[in-house]
């Protein structure tokens, strides 16, 4: 979670207006490379039908990050900085794609190039570039979690190396798209309206348990009709928790829409009070 230290620098005309300057040198210290993986601890016997379909999944969902970064680039076109950092996420994401795959190989299986090629079109702009920035917290936050958790229950250690790997990653990013987040709604605090709305949306949703906002974007491409998809990944992390990681997954956005609004944010009830408080889109403000 971001510190109310760097919200408040994050919110700070004279901060520093690259911080994908300070973001670099934060990231080549947490940073891993392939070969950090353990290998040559690969164990056959311990991998499992569900542990393929997780791979695959993962393979499929972080696939993703190369339409997201067209989209960033596309949307964000007049913020040098978020897409420098942008950079420095894809390449994490990639990575973790590449790693995934690389396991599905030492299994025996893989990922048809056909199915990850589908995958590439950009994402559509969102409601509002606030809006794109709330999606990818929601993303990075429950992906960080769902990591974490599978991590826990794998037996097969080198995929749960991964898991690791990338669980804490996604933690990092989170942070980073917190901070553009309440760095935009300074300049564009009109657009509080579509992050609170957007989280809702999210999170009210009573199918939307165990589930990633990437398939909700390319859930339905006809390319992966028959296919395992990121929803794989989440159905799988439904089954090995016990709700808690879940319940994390909520409390952590409801304190990341405290953090946005400064105000207290602890049921769905409170967003639609702020959102409530808001000028109308009459008044100008909205």
């Amino acid at each position: 979670m971001t510190t109310p230290f760097k919200i408040e620098t994050a919110r700070d005309p004279e901060a520093e207006p690259l911080h994908s300057y300070d973001v670099f040198p934060a990231y080549q210290n947490a940073s891993w490379e392939m070969s950090d993986i353990p290998w040559d601890d690969f164990r056959p016997d311990l991998v499992r039908p569900e542990y393929i379909a997780f791979a695959m999944g993962a393979v499929m969902g972080e696939s993703n990050s190369i339409a997201a970064q067209h989209g960033f680039f596309n949307e964000f076109v007049d913020d040098y900085d978020f897409s420098a950092f942008v950079c420095l996420w894809g390449y994490q994401e990639l990575q973790h794609h590449l790693a995934f795959k690389k396991w599905l190989r030492l299994a025996g299986s893989d990922v048809a190039y056909e199915q990850i090629n589908a995958m590439r079109a950009p994402y559509p702009p969102g409601i509002t570039p606030s809006a794109t920035l709330a999606t990818n917290i929601i993303s990075e936050i429950a992906t960080n979690h769902m990591y974490k958790c599978v991590s826990r229950v794998a037996e097969e250690p080198v995929i749960a190396k991964i898991m690791k790997r990338a669980s804490g990653d996604e933690a990092r990013h989170a942070r980073e798209f917190i901070h553009y987040t309440a760095r935009r709604l300074v300049t564009h605090p009109q657009e509080l309206a579509s992050v609170l709305e957007t989280f809702y949306v999210y999170m009210a949703d009573p199918e939307g348990r165990y589930n990633h906002p990437v398939s909700k974007f390319k859930g339905n491409l006809p390319e992966l009709d028959g296919h395992v998809t990121i929803d794989e990944v989440f159905r799988y992390f439904g089954e090995v928790d016990d709700g808690t990681e879940w319940a994390r997954i909520h409390k952590q956005l409801f304190d990341t829409l405290a953090e946005l609004t400064g105000r207290p944010v602890e049921k769905l009830r409170d967003i639609r009070r702020i959102l409530a408080d808001l000028p109308s889109a009459g008044d100008g403000a909205r």
